[in-house]
């Protein structure tokens, strides 16, 4: 009986137990299938909504779904505020963001990015330009940020390069100088990369001088150096003269290409004038060596040379500017009647050369010579010795030859004679010159004392055609 009271007791227990554990179980499911549920629901709001600080071009849109980001976006409004650094440049119009349904799956992706499997409420702004280009933010407001700015630029202080100069024969270097302006073209690159948001605002990047450490500067130095150790070989006849640049070239520039301008050519011309005073012959004495062996001094007078120096100048300067290793005298000036000058090209017997005619008034006799040889001599009548026809002493040359010719004498303003002639080859400017005179009676070796010319070299007409013959045009007349 015991027993089975026993029996009975330990079944009442399994009992209670079963019921429990089957309770238990229950629960356990509720609670889990209440937790899945949660999961689930909130697993999927966070993959259909944006986390709560989310923001896209600075616009919030924690919370909303994809659409309703859209339609946020849709009806944003950018002020289009500019500003530089704290400055305040520009009040842009008022413009819409421009996105359309087209721009529908890159916020998408903006919203796959952005999830987590929890709420977070990390702050994240994200940066999307809409599919449509904006023409207003893109070109008209980035065109007027560029003129704002270059407005700006105008009264700002611009900085200073540092220069390179000669001065005085001296490589200096004057230091740069920072300034105030924009440097338009960083701040536009930068404009270019900047959020689609309302404000825009851009670091200050300023104009940046060559500082005076710079490469650029040292390669401007160098070539100064290169410069003022250049010779110019400056050729005067047969003789060769060195300019040296360091010791006439005191001041210049030099451009950003690195060419060198010479202020000024003071050294330099007074260089040329001094080659030119050394070598020139114009209204200069001439050494003459006579029929006869003596030596003579002729003044020149149509007859010789000298140097333009000003109208050299430019030359000597651009073969200095563009490494040129010489030049030539080439602007030659004298008597002749367009202002051309004689001997130049004539070295030989002090710069009257072997080709000339000699003119005694004492012996009253002329010789001519070609290449150093006598070819002719005869007897002549110059001008009557009364202070106002003598034929006039000097180093001439012969302007032109003329066969036949009429000579026409003049005193004040009034024509005195006209007389033609076989021959002319006048020597002188007013009218001097070698012809054959018919009409002359007297060839005494005395004629020209009383009976002389107007100033002429009278010649024998048996001898004019030779005369004439053996003269050249340009070549020296020696009267003495």
């Amino acid at each position: 009986m015991e027993r089975t009271l026993n029996i009975q007791k330990i079944g009442n227990k399994n009992s209670k137990a079963t019921k429990w554990y089957a309770n238990w179980r229950f629960i356990t499911a509720s609670i889990i299938f209440i937790i899945a549920l949660i999961i689930a629901a909130g697993s999927y709001y966070q993959a259909n909504h944006f986390n709560s600080e989310i923001k896209i071009n600075n616009t919030k849109v924690g919370g909303m779904t994809v659409d309703q980001a859209l339609d946020k976006l849709k009806t944003t409004v950018l002020k289009n505020v500019v500003f530089v650094g704290s400055q305040q440049i520009l009040d842009g119009t008022d413009s819409k963001m421009g996105f359309t349904d087209n721009d529908l799956p890159n916020i998408k992706k903006l919203l796959k990015s952005q999830w987590t499997f929890f709420p977070s409420s990390k702050v994240k702004d994200y940066s999307l330009m809409p599919g449509s280009q904006d023409h207003f933010r893109n070109q008209a407001l980035k065109k007027q940020v560029e003129e704002k700015l270059l407005a700006m630029n105008q009264s700002l202080k611009a900085p200073q390069d540092a220069v390179v100069r000669l001065e005085q024969g001296k490589i200096v270097v004057a230091n740069s100088i920072s300034g105030e302006q924009y440097d338009v073209a960083s701040l536009l690159k930068d404009y270019d990369k900047h959020e689609y948001i309302s404000e825009i605002r851009l670091d200050p990047v300023y104009i940046q001088p060559i500082k005076e450490d710079s490469e650029f500067v040292k390669n401007q130095q160098k070539k100064f150096e290169e410069f003022l150790a250049q010779t110019v070989e400056y050729k005067v006849q047969d003789k060769v003269f060195t300019l040296n640049a360091s010791e006439l070239i005191k001041n210049a520039s030099i451009s950003n290409d690195l060419q060198i301008k010479m202020d000024d050519a003071g050294d330099i011309q007074n260089k040329i004038a001094e080659i030119n005073n050394s070598q020139s012959t114009l209204n200069k004495d001439f050494t003459f060596k006579t029929h006869s062996g003596s030596v003579i001094s002729v003044k020149g007078k149509g007859y010789g040379w000298a140097i333009d120096v000003e109208k050299e100048i430019p030359q000597i300067i651009e073969a200095f500017e563009n490494g040129g290793k010489s030049v030539s005298a080439s602007n030659i000036y004298g008597h002749g009647w367009k202002g051309e000058g004689y001997g130049y090209d004539t070295i030989t017997n002090n710069g009257i050369g072997d080709t000339y005619a000699e003119v005694s008034i004492a012996e009253q006799r002329i010789w001519i010579y070609k290449n150093g040889q006598l070819v002719v001599t005869t007897n002549v009548v110059t001008g009557t010795h009364d202070n106002r026809h003598d034929t006039t002493p000097g180093v001439w040359y012969i302007l032109y030859k003329q066969t036949p010719a009429v000579l026409t004498g003049r005193e004040n303003g009034k024509i005195t004679y006209q007389a033609p002639v076989n021959y002319w080859a006048p020597f002188t400017n007013d009218g001097q010159g070698f012809h054959d005179a018919s009409w002359r009676g007297n060839w005494a070796s005395n004629a020209y004392l009383t009976a002389g010319s107007h100033g002429c070299v009278n010649t024998p007409p048996s001898m004019m055609k030779t005369v004439y013959d053996n003269l050249s045009t340009n070549e020296p007349v020696v009267v003495y």
